[in-house]
């Protein structure tokens, strides 16, 4: 059976173990992937964007990537040039982020927005 949901991580979030710890309590079978091995497509970051309507939902803006380039350069950049930048760094990019069969995007773990997803 394949997996309703990917779900990208780094090992060491708190947020994206609160996040796979929640999946576990409700019995949802995911699929974890390492953020940083194996970082989301350029297709997924559009259809994020297209999704959340903005990319700074993309943005991991307490990292230290993001600190050194940066908030008013990132902001200056064209959308394509973000999605350039969060391919060439992976820890520019919000965790957890998790994609569901149904085309659904989420990023960052909102208890609520998980629930609704999956438990309504």
């Amino acid at each position: 059976m394949q997996s309703p949901v990917k779900i990208f991580s780094y090992s060491s979030c708190g947020t994206c173990i609160k996040a796979i710890n929640w999946l576990k309590e409700n019995n949802i079978n995911y699929q974890l992937i390492d953020i940083i091995n194996s970082p989301p497509s350029r297709q997924v970051f559009l259809d994020a964007v297209n999704q959340l309507g903005d990319r700074k939902y993309l943005l991991n803006t307490s990292g230290k990537s993001y600190r050194n380039i940066g908030s008013s350069i990132i902001k200056k950049m064209s959308d394509e040039d973000v999605i350039n930048l969060l391919l060439s760094d992976s820890k520019l990019i919000k965790r957890p982020l998790l994609l569901h069969s149904n085309g659904k995007i989420l990023v960052g773990f909102k208890k609520g927005s998980w629930e609704d997803l999956f438990l309504s």
